[in-house]
């Protein structure tokens, strides 16, 4: 299996201290920076769509299998997989962004949790009802 980033995330978020447990628990505004040569793959992408971007969490602990949720210890431990938790053996983070602006290559977004340089495996459009796209 072989997996390359197809470019990283641009973000005022440099800690993973400073970074929500999730986008709607106040991410800032991103850019999603895809690499020129991929830049054809975004055609179709318009502002105000929602998108899934898959991103790498470069910084996860890959030995965690289990993990108390929201990392509050008063409550029962569970495997990671039950969990949204960045530490995990395959660290893929999944993220529900609205488009605020297609600049070339860029994606500006809103609501991205992920820091600063977390690398992009790829971007997905939000599915609708069954038949559409």
């Amino acid at each position: 299996m072989e997996l390359r980033a197809i470019g990283s995330v641009s973000s005022p978020l440099r800690e993973l201290a400073a970074a929500p447990k999730q986008g709607d628990e106040g991410a800032p505004e991103a850019r999603v920076e895809i690499e020129a040569e991929f830049e054809p793959a975004l055609q179709g992408i318009e502002a105000g769509e929602e998108v899934l971007v898959l991103t790498w969490l470069d910084r996860a602990d890959r030995e965690v299998l289990s993990t108390h949720p929201r990392d509050d210890p008063s409550r029962p431990e569970v495997g990671v997989f039950a969990t949204r938790s960045p530490d995990r053996p395959n660290p893929i983070g999944l993220h529900r962004v609205r488009v605020v602006a297609v600049d070339g290559a860029t994606l500006r977004v809103e609501s991205l949790e992920a820091i600063d340089g977390t690398p992009v495996l790829d971007v997905k459009p939000v599915l609708g009802a069954v038949g559409e796209r």
